[in-house]
């Protein structure tokens, strides 16, 4: 998707904050944080929404094992909370599917 800003990094044709990257996923800090640390899983596929991953487990399950990689690079593990706003309704902003990864304080829910 050429106008998506997440496709744009995952490109590099925009400037992000790496914490993490392999073939199919990249990781970076949010620019507006919620928490201390708030970090952005996006697979480099553009998918809109989590309904849109394909059927089966490799795409989700690397997007969770990467969860744990970057909370262990970023030293949290043990400690965070793992969101995924799936559509406008529920909070998405960005139309590209990611996981918010968050820590370094107590969550309500």
């Amino acid at each position: 998707m050429s106008e998506c800003i997440f496709c744009k990094i995952a490109a590099r044709e925009l400037p992000a904050e790496i914490v993490f990257e392999d073939e199919k996923t990249i990781a970076f800090k949010d620019i507006n944080p919620h928490a201390p640390v708030h970090v952005l899983l996006v697979p480099k596929q553009h998918y809109t929404l989590l309904d849109d991953l394909p059927e089966n487990e490799e795409e989700a399950g690397r997007l969770l094992l990467n969860v744990k990689k970057v909370a262990a690079i970023l030293g949290i593990s043990g400690g965070y909370k793992v969101l995924v706003n799936n559509g406008q309704s529920a909070g998405q902003v960005v139309p590209h599917l990611h996981v918010h990864l968050l820590a370094g304080k107590k969550f309500a829910l």
